[in-house]
């Protein structure tokens, strides 16, 4: 096999672990017959990717937060667009975080459509906006699907797609040691802990850890000993202390990723703002309560946009509310305390979800090859035959 030179574009840190793990499976099979190039964060620096600049400067969401980037965002759009057209790897993937690495892709395929484009994790338009399923099919050669449905969708507009599985499988290995993280912070192993996921972006801090807080107030009050864990991620740790002063329950902040698993397996339940992180914590086994909340302007403008029942990644795959879902202002603290509680000291009520949480993992893909392994063999057999492995569909 010829060296091959990988270009990867990713927007926010959800994207830098997909990428990390892509780049993983990609040595794996290739070891150093293949490079490395373009936009990552700590994870795919860890497996050897220079960033033509620091992560942070692209994960932003919401139109307050959106809006002042754009002229940043634009600018490192141009950055990685004017560096594939001067390298021109032998393909270009890019990760996630639609708004902005679409653009990179857009802006390559114009400029010189010779340059092949892979998007790994479509955006969810069979949810909202299907139409842009067909734009992505003129500046798109390949879509590695995360989700068992999608490619049935993307080729009825004329996009080449193969279901690859959930990479978030792989991370079911590193959700244990709970015990030992409770013994470390003195937490009983008879005590209800709940776990705390407000986000990752400063926008969803500032809309989702007020309520949440309110939600653990009710909390307190109802579930006598609860002891609070919330992990975080650095860019935010800093808004995550300021606002969690006089917390109405023992608290621990956790930073690391490593102790973040930990802490899912040390959850009695979670709460958690709607994203990648509850399919990680569908994955620890850890009952949650999902919930999000935009600034008005956004959910005006998007809510009306919306084509499926179900937000959260377990009750669409199920297609039906296993996970308790609350959104906009329905995320009220009364409610999601209501749903926490049976989660928090009826251990049936626990099995129960659990066992909904295994039934969609499994559609995920959590029982078969590994899903980067199965990325990686797509994107190869794709970049040097222009087939997709035979198996994959």
């Amino acid at each position: 096999m010829k060296h091959l030179n990988i270009m990867l574009v990713c927007g926010e840190p959800s994207g830098d672990l997909l990428g990390a793990q892509l780049m993983a499976g990609l040595k794996a099979l290739a070891g150093d017959r293949i490079g490395f190039c373009g936009v990552g964060g700590a994870a795919m620096a860890r497996e050897g990717l220079k960033s033509l600049y620091p992560l942070d400067a692209t994960a932003v969401m919401g139109l307050r937060e959106v809006v002042p980037a754009i002229p940043r965002i634009l600018r490192h759009v141009r950055i990685a667009v004017n560096f594939a057209l001067e390298t021109r790897p032998d393909v270009v993937v890019v990760i996630d975080s639609p708004d902005f690495t679409h653009r990179v892709a857009r802006g390559i395929r114009k400029r010189d459509p010779s340059i092949r484009t892979v998007d790994y994790v479509a955006p969810q338009v069979w949810a909202s906006r299907p139409y842009r399923a067909r734009a992505m099919a003129r500046y798109f050669d390949l879509v590695l699907a995360l989700l068992p449905f999608e490619p049935a969708f993307f080729e009825k507009y004329g996009l080449k797609t193969v279901f690859v599985g959930h990479p978030a499988v792989e991370r079911r290995v590193r959700m244990s040691g709970g015990e030992v993280l409770r013994a470390e912070l003195g937490i009983g192993a008879d005590a209800p802990v709940l776990a705390l996921l407000p986000g990752s972006r400063s926008n969803e801090i500032r809309f989702m850890l007020p309520p949440f807080r309110e939600t653990v107030e009710i909390l307190a009050r109802r579930v006598p000993g609860l002891v609070t864990l919330l992990p975080t991620v650095p860019h935010v740790a800093a808004r995550v202390r300021a606002g969690t002063q006089g917390w109405p329950t023992p608290l621990h902040i956790i930073e690391s990723e490593a102790e973040k698993y930990r802490a899912f397996d040390a959850a009695t339940a979670a709460l958690a703002a709607s994203g990648t992180v509850t399919t990680e914590l569908a994955l620890a086994r850890t009952p949650l309560v999902a919930a999000y909340r935009l600034g008005w302007l956004t959910y005006r403008l998007m809510n009306p946009l919306i084509t499926v029942r179900h937000m959260t990644l377990v009750d669409i795959l199920l297609d039906r509310m296993a996970v308790p879902e609350f959104y906009q202002g329905g995320a009220r603290p009364e409610a999601m305390a209501d749903a926490l509680v049976p989660l928090l000291t009826d251990a049936r009520a626990r099995a129960a979800q659990i066992a909904d949480l295994d039934e969609a993992t499994h559609l995920l893909g959590k029982d078969d090859e590994s899903p980067s392994l199965r990325a990686a063999q797509a994107l190869l057999e794709f970049v040097l035959h222009d087939r997709v492995p035979v198996g994959h569909s």
